[in-house]
């Protein structure tokens, strides 16, 4: 069987492994292994066996595999176990067969990296720590600090995303994670300098002047980014976007920024360079449907969606960006796919947030206020505080909406959008509009372009009955901004106070900076039936029509 062990090696090597897996049931149970020799025989075929059923994501049957091996292993004499474990290992990683002696501690990798892909990530927890510390490899490292943060052991997380860091200091996924527990920049840049060159030595700071100078950049927008200091980190970025011009990655970083702070029209220009740059991205492909969506944009929104399930209808994103598409025709359609994306990857923060809106706008707020939580419990972030305060809002249970939006501007002090969280709270009632309007007014005084705290300002005026008030604030905020949704709210203060003409004006405005803006067009298809001195709530001849032929459709013999 010397053949065909050789050949079960090539066709992993070679990613075969659907054919590796039909030979391995072969090798695996082949005669019974009677001396040593043939028992380190044995558990090297069932654990090739397991890696080509990983290969095939039959997760399961791949543990089993694993486990038998470990089983046969003990079995083995210790001296002959020494022997084989002393000879050159197999590569961690469970695709890999270049080479076919067994290690104990590689085999316990692969035991987690199935109970993780299966979920089942305490278990997974427990074999990684079977493993000793000093002959974890650096995706050893990194999984154990997943599997510890997901467990919510912070300080052990930590200690492993800093050995993966000595290990390779341009491992991303442990500085964004180091940088959201709070390391500080002086202490990144020590792990950077015991990092190893190629060659096994320590990097001199002269031949890494370069690279420490941009990874010191890009860290510290990280940390900037993970304190909530958005423009900060937003600088820096478009800072590295001049040493790294058409970088994917950054422009993302970008886009998923500008996006948080309300930038929105620059987000979705970053987000179309991108695939302009590389049309088969996914990364933050669902916080660009959003955007869309948001912008009423549903011709861009429909090609992306196409696109992304031409590329990977499986990923998350796909998912999410579906219930963006489906979330004005159908919104228990759009929360399947929502829910789906959670399923595919339950630590999705979007798949959160989504999931969140669509249980408020389905009325069903006590949900929302799960989903918004379990948001938070990954990483907290505006949206999800927004979507809680909403919640709760619609719960009537105003004292968690103040205590949930006074923890944001906590959290988030440099915020404008923290202070107008404040502020919708307190605008709720009408003993709490004074301090509403404060709050609002600190907000615009910290972010004077912050058009969402402007527009909240003027709705606070018109309940009070300042009608002239708001006209002013709107009116000074479109001499420096040409903002469709501040045209639509000039249109709807004009059309209460019977000011139809100029309320005409100012949708037709809203229209030609964003033609698919549905607020612009439903307000004007109501202000153009107010001219024509016809009730705007009035059913329509059609509905009344519609109505009577589906009571007479009742009645008729043939289609009963």
């Amino acid at each position: 069987m010397e053949a065909a062990r050789e050949s079960m090696a090539a066709l992993l090597d070679a990613g075969l492994f659907g054919s590796a897996q039909t030979l391995g049931c072969f090798l695996a149970s082949s005669a019974g292994a009677s001396n040593e020799a043939a028992m380190s025989v044995k558990v090297e075929s069932l654990v090739q066996h397991g890696d080509a059923l990983y290969g095939e994501k039959e997760f399961r049957r791949a543990l089993s595999a694993y486990k038998q091996a470990m089983q046969y292993s003990r079995s083995i004499p210790r001296q002959a176990a020494s022997n084989t474990r002393s000879t050159t290992g197999r590569s961690p990683s469970p695709n890999s067969s270049n080479l076919l002696s067994f290690n104990e501690n590689e085999v316990k990798f692969k035991i987690a990296l199935c109970h993780s892909a299966l979920c089942e990530h305490r278990e997974a927890l427990q074999e990684m720590e079977g493993i000793p510390s000093k002959v974890r490899t650096l995706k050893m490292n990194l999984m154990l600090g997943k599997l510890y943060r997901i467990s919510r052991n912070s300080r052990s997380a930590a200690v492993c995303y800093k050995e993966c860091l000595r290990q390779c200091p341009y491992v991303f996924e442990a500085i964004t994670a180091l940088a959201e527990m709070g390391l500080s920049l002086k202490e990144f840049s020590l792990l950077f300098s015991q990092a190893p060159s190629r060659g096994g030595k320590p990097l001199a700071p002269g031949d890494s002047a370069d690279a420490q100078r941009w990874w010191n950049r890009y860290v510290e927008a990280q940390c900037c980014i993970a304190s909530h200091d958005y423009r900060g980190g937003l600088e820096i970025y478009l800072e590295l976007m001049q040493r790294f011009p058409n970088n994917v990655h950054i422009l993302l970083e970008i886009a998923k920024v500008e996006a948080i702070i309300g930038r929105n029209d620059e987000a979705i220009m970053n987000f179309e360079k991108v695939r302009v740059i590389d049309p088969n991205i996914m990364t933050y492909m669902d916080e660009y449907a959003i955007l869309l969506k948001s912008k009423s944009d549903y011709t861009k929104l429909n090609k992306l969606v196409h696109d992304i399930l031409h590329i990977d209808p499986t990923r998350p994103e796909t998912c999410v960006a579906l219930a963006a598409m489906w979330e004005r025709k159908d919104e228990k359609k759009a929360l399947t796919y929502a829910e789906k994306s959670l399923r595919v990857d339950d630590r999705h923060i979007t798949g959160y947030i989504m999931k969140g809106n669509l249980h408020l706008s389905l009325n069903r707020p006590d949900l929302a206020v799960t989903d918004f939580r379990g948001a938070q419990e990954l990483r907290p972030d505006l949206r999800s505080y927004q979507g809680l305060v909403r919640a709760y809002l619609a719960l009537s249970k105003c004292k968690e909406a103040l205590f949930t939006a006074r923890e944001a501007m906590k959290v988030m002090h440099q915020s404008a959008k923290a202070l107008k969280l404040v502020g919708d709270v307190y605008a709720i009632s009408s003993s709490g509009r004074e301090k509403a309007r404060k709050f609002y007014e600190s907000a615009l005084r910290l972010e004077p372009g912050f058009l969402g705290a402007a527009l909240a300002l003027a709705d606070l005026h018109v309940s009070e009955g300042r009608n002239k008030e708001a006209v002013m604030l709107l009116e000074k905020y479109l001499q420096q901004w040409a903002d469709d949704s501040l045209h639509i709210k000039l249109a709807q203060v004009f059309a209460a106070t019977n000011m139809l003409p100029d309320a005409l004006s100012h949708y037709q405005s809203a229209l030609r900076i964003n033609p698919h803006n549905e607020a612009a067009k439903k307000g004007l298809e109501r202000l153009e039936k107010q001219m024509k001195g016809v009730d705007p709530d009035a059913p329509e001849e059609d509905e009344e029509n519609e109505a009577d032929d589906i009571d007479a459709d009742q009645d008729d013999p043939e289609l009963l």
